[in-house]
C-alpha cells in the first residue's frame, strides 16, 4: 500500500519518513528529467510515483509516457542506462540520506490504459453526436 504524502498534510499529521523522502524523490528526479539530464526521450515522460521500501535503500519509480508502445519503452530504457548518474546526483541533493536508494524504472501503464479507454470510447459514439450527449439533429 503506498501513502499520499498530501493526505497527512491535510490532517494536520506528519506523513512517514519513507512517505515524504520518496516524494522528495519523485520531485528530484522530475527536475532532472526536464533540466539535467540530455537524452530527448525523457523530456515527454513523468515520475507518477515513487514507492519506496522500509529500509529506504531501494525504490520503484513509476514512469508515466506518453506515445506508441515502442517510444514508451525507450524512456524506460533510456532512465535505466541513466540510473548511475541520477543516483550521484540525489546522493548530492538528498543530504538526508546516507546513500541514495537503488532506482527501478518501471511503465506506469494507469494513463496510458486510461488513453486507450477514452479512445475507444469516442469510437462508440454515434456520427454528429457530441460529448455531452446531444446530437447534431437535437440542435437544429
Amino acid at each position: 500500500m503506498t501513502t499520499n504524502f498530501h493526505s497527512h498534510a491535510q490532517h494536520g499529521s506528519r506523513p512517514p519518513r519513507t512517505a515524504r523522502v520518496a516524494e522528495q524523490l519523485r520531485q528530484e528526479i522530475s527536475q532532472m528529467m526536464l533540466i539535467d539530464m540530455k537524452d530527448p526521450r525523457v523530456r515527454m515522460a513523468s515520475i507518477s510515483e515513487v514507492k519506496l521500501a522500509r529500509d529506504m535503500k531501494s525504490a520503484r519509480v513509476m514512469v508515466s509516457a506518453v506515445g506508441e508502445e515502442r517510444e514508451r519503452h525507450a524512456v524506460v530504457s533510456a532512465l535505466r542506462h541513466a540510473e548511475g548518474y541520477l543516483r550521484g546526483e540525489l546522493g548530492v541533493r538528498l543530504e538526508n540520506l546516507k546513500a541514495p536508494p537503488k532506482l527501478r524504472f518501471e511503465l506506469d501503464e494507469s494513463i496510458a490504459y486510461s488513453v486507450r479507454i477514452s479512445s475507444m470510447l469516442r469510437e462508440l459514439e454515434p456520427e454528429g453526436s457530441d460529448p455531452d450527449g446531444v446530437t447534431a439533429e437535437a440542435t437544429e
